[in-house]
């Protein structure tokens, strides 16, 4: 009897230390922002520079307060300003600190709905020390994350937003085993206000073109004049677009101005072959109806051109 109890005793015991042990859950950081400004931002150097407030809430003996930022930028350039030299603890047993930052940060920016486009301005913030199955940072409720009266010039303010993911590394910086360190992500998405495209780059072109098509209207036989109004147009044209592209960074692809003014390219250079062949077909028949038979002509292609012109411009718009 005795054996067959030392027996059950071994065996359980065996059991109960062969048992995998849990691992200790990582230390939840609460983590909050609230942005103050944003100025400087150059898309040819695809950076910005941002002054925000960052302050950490955690239970746990580890300190988040060792971070970096992943996009960026200068770093010896950096400001940074604790609130405390040590944590404080609160009355509802949290420890608490934070920090002020004034920095400049990596966006890369794309460029391809110019003058259209909104982008995600983000700043991206991880532990230095602690991989994520140490620490996580978790993403604070707050009523407000940008100071009220905010305003970037030139620029739309759409939305802000903060969340946190793991971010895994495919090195192991030398330590022989791979990591993903907890990511605090905040992000704020700008846009270009509609009147820019409208008023500053879209109408000076549409007059331009307005111009070339009224070559049409005029009588076929004062070709002098038809042909020099949609050569004027489009030398004008490129000066139009080198007036924008100048302000961009060198992109290995077509913004949609780009397109918009491709298609106002094509749409002058019919013109001009319209007038060559149209004068040239008055040369040889020199009857006052065939020119009146010109004019109609020209003057419905005129109108033809602007509908295809008007409804290639809104298609670009929509699928680019």
């Amino acid at each position: 009897m005795k054996r067959k109890a030392i027996l059950y005793w071994l065996i359980s015991s065996f059991w109960f230390f062969s048992k995998p042990v849990a691992s200790a859950a990582p230390q939840e950081v609460q983590t909050g922002i609230y942005l103050m400004n944003i100025y400087d931002l150059d898309i040819n150097a695809y950076s910005f520079y941002a002054d925000f407030y960052l302050w950490f809430k955690w239970k746990g003996e580890l300190d988040p307060m060792n971070i970096e930022f992943v996009n960026s930028v200068e770093k010896w350039g950096y400001t940074i300003e604790p609130y405390t030299e040590e944590p404080v603890l609160m009355d509802d047993g949290y420890f608490y600190n934070g920090m002020r930052i004034e920095g400049r940060f990596y966006h890369s920016f794309e460029l391809g709905r110019f003058p259209l486009d909104q982008h995600e301005l983000d700043i991206r913030v991880e532990n230095v020390e602690y991989s994520n199955e140490a620490l996580l940072f978790v993403p604070m409720e707050s009523t407000s994350l940008i100071r009220p009266d905010f305003k970037m010039p030139g620029w739309n303010i759409v939305s802000s937003r903060m969340d946190t993911h793991a971010n895994f590394y495919e090195t192991d910086f030398g330590e022989g085993k791979k990591r993903a360190y907890s990511n605090f992500t905040f992000g704020i998405t700008i846009a270009r206000p509609l009147s820019y495209f409208l008023l500053k780059l879209l109408l000076p072109l549409m007059v331009v073109i307005l111009a070339s098509l009224g070559t049409l209207f005029l009588d076929p036989s004062f070709t002098d004049t038809r042909i020099s109004l949609p050569i004027g147009g489009l030398l004008t044209s490129v000066f139009l677009q080198q007036s924008y592209s100048s302000a961009l960074p060198d992109v290995g692809y077509m913004v949609l101005m780009d397109k918009i003014y491709l298609l106002s390219y094509i749409l002058i250079s019919l013109i001009i072959l319209k007038v060559i062949l149209s004068g040239n077909r008055l040369i040889q028949r020199k009857t006052d109806p065939f020119s009146q038979k010109i004019k109609a002509l020209d003057q419905r292609l005129a109108l033809l051109f602007t509908a295809i012109y008007l409804s290639g411009i809104l298609a670009l718009v929509l699928i680019t």
